[in-house]
């Protein structure tokens, strides 16, 4: 089959290798139809290098036919169409009976004192082959896989792998009070579906921050109050405060992570991670790493005091300094983490109808063929020709 696969920094291609094969009576094979390009994918491009080997298939965002099932596999046949969820869950330890898909006891990768495994994401998450792919193993066949109906357009239903679950909890997690108000830090694929389910569920001021034009203007289209980062700077919090009566939005969406812009001294630092040999590499990550904490800090001057701050950009430093005082002082909350995915399915699949309250059908900025992968990415990392969101076609 063919596959994207990760060959060093800044260096992805699209390979022929091995064909998936059923390793467990409860796998299935999957046919990729479409699968996405997702923001994290890019910390591979850029800054995870160590946790990589040559040759890793990437890719979490998946949705397809399903090829082949494993003997013990029931509720699921060949020609079946699912979506897969980017993290790897049994749907039936503890973690996941508390809706903690994303800290599966089953597929926890101990060994690296991570939670639940993750498809085409690095050692830190078992090293499992990912998604953009011709074809696709996927574990728990009764459980994992989300069976959605054949007919609508694949656009309609791919967003639940990673994209709607993820923007659901950042909106669930963020506790905005009902006609309450919001601040989403990063309009890319993430914090423009969060400003959408914000709005959805009764938030009464959605406003977003970005330093990219498309972003901007596709948001505010949508109705989102937006801020020019690149206008505003360090003064973003106090133009927020004056549009909100003083005290800054009830909750923050933190979209970014360690893509944020500012911050020279972590920058140099991701880059020197990202050209060390792997095992010495992996260690500055593990003790000293650094994050790039622009849009972070930028949360907490933004949220009021006694507000709540909802994580769902990526960090992955280990030595990250925070103004604790600060924090204390105003009374954040913190929420933040991966995804659970299958705990918000039963909520969003009722959403995913012709009337479309959450504008999934038109979503993607780019469809375009695997095989033009590699030009994605490094489309995607320098954020050029408009692309927001793109959907490769295996």
């Amino acid at each position: 089959m063919r596959a994207l696969t990760w060959q060093g920094k800044r260096d992805v291609r699209v390979e022929t290798v091995p064909d998936p094969r059923i390793e467990d009576p409860t796998d299935i094979i999957v046919r990729i139809t479409s699968t996405g390009i997702c923001g994290s994918d890019l910390h591979l491009y850029e800054v995870l290098g160590p946790y990589l080997d040559p040759g890793d298939i990437l890719g979490h965002e998946p949705m397809g036919i399903v090829e082949a099932v494993g003997p013990q596999v029931a509720s699921l046949a060949p020609g079946d169409r699912v979506v897969v969820p980017f993290n790897i869950s049994c749907g039936h330890c503890y973690m996941c009976d508390q809706g903690l898909h994303s800290q599966c006891e089953t597929t926890q990768v101990r060994e690296r004192g991570m939670g639940a495994a993750l498809f085409g994401y690095t050692k830190l998450y078992g090293q499992v082959p990912g998604g953009q792919a011709e074809l696709l193993r996927v574990p728990f066949g009764d459980s994992l896989p989300i069976k959605v109906p054949h007919g609508p357009a694949d656009d309609r239903f791919v967003y639940l792998s990673d994209v709607l679950p993820t923007a659901w909890q950042a909106v669930e997690y963020a506790a905005i009070p009902p006609g309450g108000s919001v601040t989403v830090l990063g309009l890319g694929p993430i914090g423009a579906m969060a400003t959408r389910i914000a709005r959805h569920r009764g938030a009464g001021q959605v406003m977003g921050a970005d330093l990219v034009p498309a972003r901007l203007s596709r948001a505010a289209a949508e109705g989102v109050q937006c801020l020019d980062v690149r206008r505003h700077g360090k003064e973003l919090g106090d133009a927020i405060r004056d549009l909100t009566d003083g005290r800054g939005t009830d909750a923050v969406i933190d979209a970014v992570g360690m893509e944020a812009h500012g911050a020279p001294v972590a920058k140099a630092a991701h880059g020197a991670v990202g050209m060390l040999p792997d095992a010495l590499g992996e260690r500055l990550m593990e003790s000293v790493g650094v994050d790039r904490l622009a849009a972070f800090r930028a949360a907490i001057d933004v949220v009021r005091r006694g507000g709540t701050i909802s994580v769902s950009g990526v960090y992955g430093g280990a030595a990250d300094p925070l103004p604790m005082l600060t924090m204390f002082d105003k009374q954040i909350q913190l929420r933040m983490g991966q995804a659970n995915v299958k705990r918000w399915v039963d909520d969003i699949l009722p959403l995913l109808t012709d009337e479309d309250p959450l504008g999934v059908d038109d979503f993607a900025t780019h469809h375009l063929p695997l095989e033009e992968g590699p030009q994605a990415y490094r489309t995607f990392q320098e954020k050029q020709d408009g692309m927001i969101k793109t959907l490769l076609i295996p």
